[in-house]
């Protein structure tokens, strides 16, 4: 029998309020893990002097397009780029100051995570807004912040809604902290309105391609540059790193090293190490994407670098030419 249509405005009405209740609940759940990760994520877009690059796929792009908007009519520059397209030649438009705000509720959207490596690649800050703290996106991200949901809205606990109003909700918190840290006040306001899975080579980390410790040429720094240039010939990087007792990194000693010692009238024969070598070497962690590497290589302009891990031991040392072969250069 077919229902009255009483029964089912009372069925409509009343499946309503329960949406409404399930995304007031979700919305009102992220006030109490906001925390050192919200900071971090509102003190890294202060520190930047580009724009804000806010992308997304599905609904999360829709969730997405509506931050950039609200960011950039509350004082901080934004725009949108679709994720799909950004790998299709819209990074381009990213610089080594910007900012990227990328959203995802499962943090494996696979387009989303393509453009990761290259965001990180050009020197650009990653922030992340997931429903899973522990996923690739969430994990390789400067910032994440938490936008997960018990459950959503739809009576099938599928299509994605209380989780894009959580997402948006989160997304204005985050405009709006930023417009009060920039004194955005009303006449600011008034002018700007006048009328899937990754291939594992994108994130390659560091362990992944570099040398490990017992393969990387090495002296102690009481040793005499002939035998430095003896290691470095043997370990074929350009390079051997010099090393405490400990296994900890006190300098680096490369071809432009020994050029320039050269240059200056250096004896090779009696010279010790620590007075041609490069102290306080650059160095990056195992766990750290390989694109950072580069990236880092690229801008100081040099060929080797050391791998040290949390207890500042030598881990490793990986050359261009193992980023080349990696693919990631």
């Amino acid at each position: 029998m077919d229902p009255t249509p009483e029964s089912a405005d009372s069925r409509a009405v009343a499946l309503a309020r329960t949406v409404l209740r399930i995304e007031a609940q979700a919305v009102a759940a992220l006030a109490d893990r906001l925390g050192a990760e919200f900071e971090r994520a509102v003190d890294i877009i202060l520190k930047r002097r580009g724009r804000v690059i806010v992308t997304g796929i599905g609904k999360s792009g829709h969730i997405a397009r509506k931050l950039a908007a609200t960011l950039a009519s509350t004082g901080t520059p934004a725009y949108f780029v679709h994720a799909a397209e950004a790998a299709h030649g819209d990074l381009g438009m990213i610089t080594p100051e910007d900012v990227v705000i990328a959203l995802s509720n499962s943090g494996t959207s696979e387009e989303v995570l393509t453009i990761v490596p290259l965001v990180k690649r050009q020197g650009a800050r990653l922030i992340s807004i997931t429903g899973r703290p522990e996923s690739p996106l969430a994990r390789e991200s400067d910032a994440h912040l938490e936008a997960a949901v018990a459950e959503e809205a739809c009576p099938l606990n599928l299509a994605p809604t209380a989780s894009t109003t959580a997402a948006l909700a989160l997304g204005d918190a985050l405009a709006v902290a930023l417009l009060d840290a920039r004194g955005f006040a009303a006449d600011d306001f008034a002018r700007s309105h006048p009328g899937g899975a990754l291939g594992r080579r994108l994130l390659t980390h560091v362990g992944d391609v570099m040398r490990a410790a017992d393969a990387v040429p090495r002296v102690r720094p009481d040793a005499l540059l002939s035998s430095a240039l003896l290691a470095m010939t043997a370990g074929g990087m350009g390079m051997t790193a010099i090393v405490d007792e400990q296994g900890q990194p006190q300098g680096i000693f490369t071809d432009g090293d020994l050029r320039r010692a050269l240059e200056k009238g250096c004896d090779v024969r009696s010279a010790r190490v620590t007075e041609v070598m490069t102290r306080n070497p650059r160095s990056i962690g195992p766990q750290a994407l390989a694109v950072e590497a580069a990236e880092i290589m690229e801008r100081m302009r040099i060929s080797q670098l050391l791998v040290v891990d949390a207890a500042g031991q030598l881990a490793g040392a990986l050359t261009t030419h193992d980023l080349m072969r990696a693919k990631v250069i």
